[in-house]
């Protein structure tokens, strides 16, 4: 009796041991891949902020005149501190001026998408209620590529896309409106506004409008 009893406190021992064990293996496993997200999430944003090229240059603006004001205050006293303040000018000075040369290349950019023919052609099937062919595609990817230099290379460098994603950022991008997107694409404005919330989510981890969606691909 006392032997069956040792036997059985044996045994339960050992499926505690393996249930432990079992455990701590199903921690670590669910940690590192809990960190391997995060990891790629935070290179993932990383590489969006390097990408963007938005600035808004009316904040910028008032950054300036706020530094100035200060580095007139402060006259010759703490030179340290006025090159300090200067740098940051000098640097806000630079966005500035990076941001103008951007908007005005935007401005000459979409009347180019917009003078195109294979964006004539896109309006043509839109009035005919007819879907884009292959063709049709590969012509937009080689325009928006040619005037927004690695639009693509950047896209997939976020994230590997389903040819129906791409094709749904290439249309945000010469500024097709998602109800137009859905009958260029053969699916249905759920799936367009679904597929731009979703898109948004898996690049910077957390939900978004279809709107934020489509404010990062201008951005690009």
């Amino acid at each position: 009796m006392i032997q069956m009893l040792t036997i059985l406190t044996q045994r339960e021992l050992f499926l505690l041991i393996i249930g432990v064990v079992t455990y701590v293996a199903l921690f670590v496993v669910t940690w590192q891949n809990s960190r391997r997200k995060m990891l790629l999430l935070q290179e993932r944003l990383d590489k969006v902020k390097a990408l963007q090229t938005t600035l808004d240059v009316e904040q910028n603006k008032q950054k300036i005149e706020e530094l100035e004001r200060l580095i007139a205050k402060l006259g010759s006293e703490n030179s340290m501190l006025r090159l300090e303040l200067e740098e940051k000018k000098a640097r806000l000075d630079y966005a500035n001026t990076i941001a103008r040369i951007e908007n005005a290349k935007r401005e000459r950019a979409e009347g180019d998408i917009f003078g195109s023919d294979i964006y004539l052609k896109i309006q043509r099937l839109l009035n005919e209620g007819k879907t884009m062919s292959d063709e049709d595609w590969q012509q937009t990817a080689m325009l928006v590529d040619s005037i927004y230099t690695g639009f693509t290379e950047k896209l997939f460098g976020l994230y590997r896309m389903t040819p129906y994603d791409y094709h749904v950022c290439l249309l945000i991008k010469i500024h097709i409106l998602p109800k137009d997107i859905a009958l260029l694409t053969a699916h249905s404005k759920e799936s367009v506004a679904m597929t731009r919330s979703r898109l948004y989510q898996k690049i910077f981890g957390k939900k978004g409008s279809t709107k934020d969606w489509d404010d990062f691909i201008l951005s690009l």
